[in-house]
């Protein structure tokens, strides 16, 4: 009999995969998607230290509160534009994008474009 792997297991092991290729440093750090099923989160993060520069999710009330669902495209769209802004207040202008293992269609493909728009270059 055939076993069949999860969906998230799969993603995990994509997502491993992808990160022997990107790194985050100082000057160019890495942009990392997640998305549940009723949330979107996205941080900017530092490798070579392993801090976390800027987040945004669409838990955070102020985020929340501009939205009518926190997981469809909108949601992406519009957190893609609130992560750029954050990062550009912090001087981050080019990051590496690491798309968590995920397909790039839909709401990753939205959040990026929205950065992209924002000012972010990737």
């Amino acid at each position: 009999m055939v076993s069949k792997k999860s969906r998230s297991e799969i993603r995990v092991k994509k997502h491993r995969r992808l990160r022997n290729r990107l790194v985050g440093t100082s000057e160019t750090p890495r942009l990392a998607v997640f998305r549940s099923n009723n949330h979107m989160y996205a941080q900017i993060i530092d490798d070579t230290v392993g801090n976390t520069l800027v987040s945004a999710s669409t838990l955070q009330k102020e985020v929340k509160a501009e939205l009518e669902k926190t997981n469809n495209v909108d949601a992406a769209a519009y957190l893609g534009t609130v992560i750029a802004k954050r990062a550009l207040e912090k001087g981050i202008t080019t990051v590496v994008f690491d798309r968590g293992g995920f397909i790039y269609q839909g709401k990753i493909a939205a959040l990026a474009d929205a950065a992209r728009e924002a000012g972010l270059e990737f």
